[in-house]
């Protein structure tokens, strides 16, 4: 069984990363999706290129490994969250967008093997077709099919979970095969961050102009997004990957569907509808069914 404050860790990473969805809800209606994140991820580059002075850390790496890293941090980081921006913008609730994005993990051990070589089994395919179908029975009965603007709105998210599939098949792909010159994590974060910020700059600058309403709500919220979610969120989960099996901590973020469900009632007064608990259930179900393969053969580790 896992420790005490291991279990703390554990509920503080999944409160703080799934407030994400909750707290770029109520940065939206001062400012832009580009912009939101355009001014988020360049306070964050800016916070880390200052740690990394001061801690002397600074060096550029070299184009061969920085533009990989930049690669996975405009996919991961800029793709990802503006789809999940745009979705809640055009009045997808953040619970829902938090369900879709679930499939993001069936999706990634589906199609490791084209990075490790490793054989998908049936039962893990069978797995990632319940996983989109729990998503389909939840977003079908959500959309308005009569309305091509509600269509297309459930149907961004898709692009979250296309994204960030790409993004970690990558950062795998790179961890089996130039293991040697991993950069350090905070080196690492500051190339995705800003790689991400310049991503963001032009259309942020072109389709939006960067029109910000900066009332305190705006500026709590923006404080919120960088330092809680961000980087505390962040900072939890290698806490956790410390203490913990990698496996055991991904397994974490299957929760983001019904936490986000719950924020978003709380926070905005969404309601959860019975086939949203029906189409969770079938995602959960999935979810097992992905990590069949993981859990028969992980080791057994005492963290007692």
């Amino acid at each position: 069984m896992m420790k005490r404050s291991t279990i703390l860790l554990a509920v503080g990473f999944v409160l703080l990363w799934n407030s994400g969805f909750i707290g770029a809800e109520y940065g939206l209606p001062y400012t832009g999706p580009f912009t939101l994140l355009f001014w988020r991820y360049l306070a964050l580059s800016v916070l880390i290129f200052i740690y990394l002075l001061i801690r002397k850390r600074f060096r550029w790496v070299g184009l061969r490994a920085a533009a990989p890293n930049m690669l996975i941090g405009v996919l991961a980081h800029g793709v990802w969250l503006a789809c999940v921006l745009f979705a809640l913008d055009n009045g997808v609730p953040a619970g829902i967008v938090a369900l879709v994005v679930a499939l993001q993990p069936l999706a990634t051990g589906a199609f490791s093997g084209l990075v490790t070589g490793e054989r998908t089994n049936q039962i893990q395919w069978v797995g990632l077709v319940l996983g989109f179908l729990g998503v389909a029975v939840t977003v079908g009965f959500r959309m308005d099919f009569a309305s091509p603007t509600s269509v297309f709105s459930y149907l961004i998210p898709l692009g979250s979970v296309f994204a960030i599939t790409a993004a970690s098949l990558i950062q795998r792909r790179m961890d089996i095969k130039y293991a040697r010159s991993k950069l350090p994590l905070d080196l690492s974060m500051f190339y995705q961050s800003f790689a991400t910020t310049l991503a963001l700059a032009l259309p942020a600058i072109l389709s939006e102009n960067l029109s910000t309403q900066w009332e305190p709500e705006f500026i709590y919220t923006m404080l919120w997004l960088i330092i809680a979610v961000s980087l505390g969120a962040y900072v939890l989960m290698w806490c956790l990957i410390d203490r913990i099996e990698a496996t055991r901590v991904a397994s974490l973020f299957n929760l983001g569907p019904p936490v986000t469900m719950l924020m978003a009632w709380f926070a905005f007064g969404d309601q959860v509808q019975i086939m949203d608990v029906v189409g969770l259930a079938i995602v959960f179900a999935g979810v097992i069914l992905s990590q069949f393969k993981s859990m028969k053969s992980a080791p057994r580790i005492n963290n007692s």
